[in-house]
């Protein structure tokens, strides 16, 4: 009988539920440990859901060595450190989103896993949404014809308690932004990975009603390197949160659809009806509520990428875009210009 692959949690906070039920659901994986400073979240967690060990010192589950992947949890401006350290320890990571950041903790973590020889997984779960997938293929068989825009509305609500409910939140240190950052950065890295890669940005960003140190409310132009334009609106100041939507457009076609699935699926001379798909969770007014099956699905992947040797799904690499858009997005803010993205 072959093993199961073997994983661990770092972090016990509220995207770690996803990430066990995930691996418990798993024919192929074993969650064997979970790992938090605040050590009764680890053992509550770890109860729930028949976690073998529970511990507050991440170094001593680190030494050992049946552990085969690392799920890091934490807060966003801490995922590089632990990421380093795990491969430092020979174990394959995936890391929840954002990759980190900054610019220097990403390069790091992709340069040490890289090194290392281990695999570093992002959970970017839109990415394995029906609709996302079918527009990204109907984009890139010209369906559309010449693209023109790719615009993504992501209009959240989080009310005051939420920004203090943990410490990091909505702080620059470890949150590393506000509604695009924590949010926005799922819808980020989608429209990219639909439409290509964004070649430019010219942004206002600003906390318009929260009273935190990062933005509550963004709004971006993009250029992509393609030469499409789009706009990208980020918010958590919004109430009610709306349905994330999704908005692409070619000389030759229209895709629109949002968490509730298809508005408009058209082409020049074409009858083709939408694809069907089923509504997915939206988290537009409750971070809890979010669809697990793009974990499911991304564990899988990761386990897979493992045995055959891939990369996994999701790079650091493809996962460092989004912040990289995001970390334009604040500076042409701060600047009032156009930045162009490296």
């Amino acid at each position: 009988m072959e093993r199961k692959m073997r994983f661990a949690l770092v972090g016990a906070g509220v995207i770690s539920t996803s990430h066990a039920k995930a691996i418990t659901s798993n024919s192929h994986a074993e969650l064997v440990a979970v790992c938090d400073k605040e050590i009764e979240k680890a053992q509550k967690l770890a109860e729930t859901y028949q976690i073998g060990s529970v511990y507050q010192d991440y170094q001593e589950m680190l030494k050992r060595d049946d552990i085969d992947v690392i799920n890091v949890c934490l807060p966003s401006g801490m995922h590089s450190d632990y990421t380093v350290e795990a491969a430092q320890a020979g174990k394959h990571i995936l890391c929840e989103k954002p990759l980190d950041i900054t610019r220097e903790k990403m390069d790091r973590m992709i340069n040490e896993t890289r090194s290392r020889g281990v695999k570093l997984g992002v959970i970017y779960q839109r990415r394995t949404f029906p609709a996302a997938v079918a527009t990204r293929n109907a984009i890139q068989t010209g369906k559309l014809g010449k693209m023109v825009l790719g615009d993504a509305y992501l209009k959240y609500y989080r009310s005051p308690e939420y920004y203090k409910s943990a410490g990091w939140r909505g702080t620059w240190a470890l949150d590393g932004g506000g509604a695009l950052m924590n949010q926005g950065v799922h819808g980020i890295d989608l429209i990219q990975w639909m439409m290509g890669d964004i070649h430019s940005v010219f942004a206002y960003s600003s906390a318009l009603v929260r009273d935190i140190e990062v933005e509550d409310t963004a709004v971006a132009a993009v250029k992509y390197k393609s030469g499409a334009f789009g706009v990208i609106q980020g918010t958590t100041s919004v109430y009610p949160g709306q349905e994330t939507r999704f908005e692409v457009h070619g000389n030759d076609g229209s895709i629109i659809f949002g968490d509730s699935g298809f508005k408009q699926w058209k082409f020049q001379g074409s009858d083709e009806e939408a694809p069907q798909v089923e509504a997915t969770a939206s988290a537009s007014n409750d971070p809890k509520n979010i669809s697990a099956n793009g974990h499911f699905i991304l564990v899988d992947d990761m386990i897979k990428a493992i045995l055959d040797n891939r990369d996994p799904m999701v790079t650091g690499e493809e996962a460092r875009k989004a912040v990289n858009v995001i970390l334009a997005i604040y500076q042409s803010a701060r600047e009032g210009k156009e930045i162009v993205i490296g």
